[in-house]
């Protein structure tokens, strides 16, 4: 019986822990994800974006060595804008997403859904929030 309620507390806490999906974007290619009580902007596998303070709407200024910390989320060619989300072409011919204009990243330190280790980076670096 002590097995069955300890299993059933680590059921529940993995319910609290996971990240909870609100709503679908993009065709799922974007969510939000309550995350600590914020809607948050995330990918797919819940993966979480932020937006950098030194881009502009429309403008991406994160390249080379920030790239490589920062990884853009990727547009395809075929993909189109749809409601606040937009498509950024890069100075690289790259294109990226961007919510309500600001171009959307990773932080390479994220290693599971969820995670926000990002938020805060360098005073620059912001969780996307919905």
């Amino acid at each position: 019986m002590k097995l069955a309620t300890a299993l059933g507390a680590v059921a529940a806490l993995a319910l609290f822990a996971a990240p909870a999906f609100a709503a679908d974007y993009l065709g799922g290619v974007v969510k939000s994800t309550d995350i600590g009580g914020k809607m948050v902007l995330t990918d797919a596998n819940g993966m979480t974006l932020y937006t950098f303070d030194k881009d502009a709407v429309g403008v991406s200024n994160c390249y080379d060595t920030c790239a490589e910390k920062w990884p853009p989320l990727f547009a395809e060619a075929s993909d189109t804008a749809e409601g606040d989300f937009t498509i950024v072409e890069r100075t690289d011919g790259t294109m990226i997403w961007a919510y309500k204009g600001w171009p959307l990243y990773y932080w390479v330190e994220d290693m599971a859904p969820g995670d926000i280790k990002g938020d805060g980076v360098g005073g620059v670096w912001h969780l996307a929030i919905e």
